[in-house]
């Protein structure tokens, strides 16, 4: 590809991403504490079987969100991702409510990464307050994401890298454990998996909480659409990190999880003690000190401290290219559509550290308190841009058939439309209907609780419909979509879907178009 062909841009953002850092950008955004720490609570709530089962389905569920977003955004690679194909496909205001809410979403996910790192940081030097290391974590991910998009690539690929050794080692480890092949170590076996209530426990609604808890592990693979504004090759990178991040990380969580389940039993307490205020009861750092493997809790608070780091970086990311999208687009003020030489939106990118500086707070209210807050506060949103992403494929496929246009003609084609994206729709419309059930089941509904949880949804249609009245928009016709802007028209017309493969240097193997 030459230099011309590689900057081509949305605006004038330049496509410097390999498929490389497509697949490391979403595993980096998805992979983190919610795998290395929370995971135990999910065997324990639900027994490993159970846990198993509610990883299962929702890494379903996330699948056919990823190839509905790998087909939009092969198609149409662009910056805005969800949020122009929300504007696009269903409705001006859906787009620019869509994309306000992903933004918030991720800024303030940075303040809650960087009050984790401050609280991880503990672990070593717990004199040293915590104002101090984030003001230094949010100055390293600001650099990063300044000096160009390929900077930015190349620290999230070896950010991610780290924790995916990390898995691949712990999985590793627990097979040799499993089968007593670690030296001076008997053999495990299916002992835990069978003992007491085991393998399911708690029955359905204890399956319910960990698909949630599953739900937020799973958050972040939609980086890939936010990051196709800028890949190289979109009709075939994205594809190809669309079949690849997914089957990874549910490899990873599942296998991870299956390991938690054998090795420790699901009555440990020490499994519901998991949080980053200690690392000592991670389940990682329970396998590795059983395993005989010294420093077992400084190395893995050293990865979940990278792994809270690259989730912030990613976070970074994708909200400076949704506010640069937003503004490009007419819905956030121009000063944020402005671009350096290197092609970085730095005005947006300082509007978004602004946000991400609400970690100081932990500084005056404590660490705990504000990173729940920030949690609570963003929890809502990731699960509203899913839902976003089902409707625009729906109704993008609809139009693309409506307007007599070839489905050979798709870079990339998923599977099993309309059953994908409206399965997706129902099992996520769930997840987010039943974040905090419990509040409803209790004899005096906590409303402050209630509250908390759901505070997103009300905004988001608050968003929606105060756009729609001001500027008078409506829900569009197939027929009036337009799907000629902004598409990748430097592509070939080589038809990828989800049974075509790659050979061992990354080339496209296609199959015949169907």
């Amino acid at each position: 590809m030459n230099e011309e062909a590689s900057t081509q841009s949305n605006g004038n953002l330049r496509r410097k991403l390999r498929t490389r850092h497509l697949t490391m950008i979403a595993i980096g955004g998805s992979i983190g504490t919610g795998l290395f720490v929370a995971s135990g609570a999910s065997v324990s709530q639900a027994g490993p079987g159970g846990a198993l089962a509610a990883y299962a389905l929702i890494g379903l569920m996330v699948y056919f969100l990823m190839t509905s977003l790998g087909e939009m955004a092969a198609y149409m690679p662009v910056a805005g991702s969800f949020s122009t194909y929300g504007a696009r496909f269903v409705d001006p205001a859906f787009g620019f409510a869509i994309g306000w809410n992903y933004w918030y979403n991720w800024a303030v996910t940075i303040a809650v990464e960087l009050a984790a790192a401050s609280i991880v940081m503990k672990f070593w030097l717990p004199e040293v307050p915590g104002v101090i290391w984030s003001g230094i974590f949010l100055a390293l991910m600001f650099a990063l994401n300044a000096i160009s998009v390929k900077g930015f690539g190349e620290s999230e690929y070896w950010f991610a890298l780290i924790k995916v050794v990390t898995v691949i080692v712990f999985i590793i480890t627990g097979v040799y454990m499993i089968f007593g092949l670690m030296h001076g170590q008997e053999a495990v076996g299916l002992t835990n998996f069978t003992s007491g209530d085991a393998p399911f426990v708690g029955g359905l609604p204890a399956m319910i909480g960990v698909a949630m808890i599953a739900g937020f592990s799973f958050q972040g693979t939609e980086l890939i659409g936010i990051a196709a504004g800028e890949s190289e090759n979109p009709s075939t990178s994205i594809p190809r990190a669309v079949k690849q991040v997914f089957w990874r990380i549910l490899l990873f969580y599942v296998c991870a999880i299956l390991v938690i389940g054998l090795l420790i039993p699901y009555t440990d307490p020490n499994l519901l003690k998991g949080d980053v205020t200690d690392i000592g009861v991670s389940p990682f750092t329970l396998v590795f000190q059983n395993a005989g493997i010294a420093f077992a809790a400084s190395v893995m608070n050293a990865v979940i401290l990278t792994a809270v780091l690259s989730a912030g970086n990613s976070g970074m990311y994708a909200s400076t290219r949704m506010l640069y999208a937003l503004a490009c687009e007419g819905k956030a003020p121009k000063l944020f559509a402005r671009l350096t030489a290197n092609g970085v939106p730095l005005n947006a990118l300082y509007a978004t550290t602004l946000v991400g500086a609400l970690c100081f707070f932990t500084s005056i209210f404590g660490d705990q308190t504000v990173y729940l807050w920030l949690l609570n506060t963003s929890g809502m949103t990731g699960f509203i841009a899913w839902l976003g992403i089902a409707i625009c494929h729906y109704r993008f496929r609809k139009a693309y058939v409506a307007q007599g246009r070839s489905l050979a003609a798709l870079p990339y084609r998923a599977m099993l439309f309309p059953l994908g994206p409206l399965f997706a729709f129902a099992l996520c419309l769930a997840i987010t209907l039943g974040q905090n059930y419990q509040a409803f089941m209790a004899d005096a509904i906590d409303w402050s609780s209630v509250a908390a949880t759901y505070l997103g949804i009300p905004l988001f249609f608050i968003i929606w419909f105060g756009y729609r009245l001001k500027n008078g928009t409506r829900l569009l016709a197939y027929d009036e979509i337009d799907l000629d802007s902004d598409r990748d028209t430097g592509r070939t017309t080589t038809v990828i879907d989800d049974e075509d493969d790659f050979d061992e240097d990354g080339g496209l193997v296609p199959q015949p178009a169907k």
